[in-house]
């Protein structure tokens, strides 16, 4: 292993991490947003607020859901825990064994009357269809979007979701037989300025059976994980390259560590790079803007930057419970916007529709997508088919943004 280098003056180093599908946050955001799609499967108007706590041997599964039609809890707790690879008591969490817990109540009245029939609407001020909605809390949300990499993600974090994804797929394909579900990446990239020249540091730590040795788990992981993932450009003989540095990795999973949904909220969006909201997605359905509004704001900044508007773009929108239209919206381009960020922001106000309902029907968020979202990212996934990845919008930005030049 190479000594740690220090980057070269005038660079920086930035650090994004992932985890697999089988870690005990990831497994409770994935039977949260299973919880989810069942329910919108049978009632797209569901109210869903599900969170799920994991430990050894036990799921509780709690929050608010008022929805017409019947889900089987219990058993879709113990089909998600299955498909990620917990079927052996032995590793300390089983789906067939574990125990389920359920603690379910009706969505507040209070909230409900809010987020039905919006403040515009009940003070008589917008007749509007898209203003029927109100906003399912207050908060505020951000998008993101660069030209880093093809799927418009930071470096970083999109390095660590592919060798997440592909630490699991070299579990699942037996291609490394002794490997166990749970597992985490981590990616130090060097940048000159904000672009990134080299990989300074790759973390790989994975569970693992207890007769694997250190010399196996290592090739294994360096042949099957990172060189098909870390692009050969940026790895030099200098990058370091560290495989289970805590010497081993046998006990994991909810044995290892609690779970709970919503905790890998920085995974779930950029990895550091941007600022993110305060509320996490998994377990929630589209009223709440907490995950609507974080799309809709990533949908806003990819298009920016396709459009050739900037080289990168973060949009901060907020809310009021009850209220439909954000308070406010703000731009940042970080200096590298073709036009100043307050006309952007005119821009952005003029061609999109950031109401909830608006969102909710343009990005067709009331159905079943959201479990495959619950594990590496809900941002820059090239492998599904994102209504808020769309770069719809493009053509209209760079028109918009011609006609403001030439006004000028």
């Amino acid at each position: 292993m190479p000594p740690m280098l220090e980057p070269q003056e005038g660079r920086m180093l930035f650090t994004s991490e992932s985890v697999t599908e089988g870690h005990p946050d990831k497994i409770a955001d994935q039977i949260a947003d299973a919880i989810l799609d069942a329910i919108l499967a049978e009632d797209r108007e569901a109210r869903v607020a599900v969170e799920v706590a994991l430990t050894t041997g036990m799921a509780f599964v709690f929050g608010e859901v008022s929805c017409r039609g019947y889900v089987d809890i219990p058993g879709l707790v113990r089909q998600v825990v299955r498909d990620i690879g917990y079927t052996r008591a032995k590793f300390g969490f089983d789906a067939d064994t574990c125990a389920v817990l359920t603690a379910i109540d009706e969505q507040s009245p209070d909230i409900a009357q809010g987020v039905s029939r919006s403040l515009e609407v009940r003070a008589g001020l917008d007749e509007d269809p898209m203003a029927a909605l109100g906003a399912g809390d207050q908060g505020l949300m951000f998008g993101y979007a660069c030209d880093q990499t093809e799927t418009y993600m930071p470096l970083p974090i999109h390095l660590a979701h592919r060798l997440a994804r592909q630490l699991s797929l070299a579990r699942k394909e037996e291609a490394v037989p002794f490997l166990l579900p749970d597992g985490k990446t981590q990616v130090t990239v060097e940048y000159e300025g904000r672009q990134p020249v080299r990989l300074h540091t790759v973390v790989v730590s994975t569970q693992h059976l207890p007769h694997v040795t250190r010399p196996e788990l290592e090739r294994a992981i360096r042949r099957h994980v990172l060189e098909p993932v870390l692009p050969p450009s940026l790895w030099d003989d200098q990058t370091r390259l560290l495989i289970n540095p805590s010497g081993k990795f046998v006990v994991g999973g909810p044995q290892g560590d609690s779970g709970l949904t919503g905790r890998k909220i920085i995974v779930d969006t950029y990895g550091g790079w941007a600022r993110h909201g305060g509320g996490s997605f998994s377990g929630k359905d589209p009223t709440k803007v907490d995950r609507s509004g974080a799309y809709a704001a990533r949908h806003v900044a990819k298009n920016v930057v396709a459009a050739g508007l900037a080289k990168e773009c973060e949009v901060q929108i907020s809310y009021a419970i009850g209220v439909a239209r954000p308070l406010a919206i703000h731009v940042d381009t970080r200096g590298t916007g073709i036009l100043p960020d307050p006309q952007l922001v005119r821009l952005v106000e003029t061609h999109f529709d950031l109401r909830p309902a608006s969102i909710i029907r343009r990005l067709d968020l009331q159905r079943p997508i959201y479990r495959p979202l619950s594990a590496y990212g809900h941002f820059g996934r090239l492998d599904l088919k994102l209504p808020w990845e769309e770069l719809d919008m493009v053509a209209a930005l760079r028109q918009a943004a011609a006609d403001l030049v030439k006004s000028r």
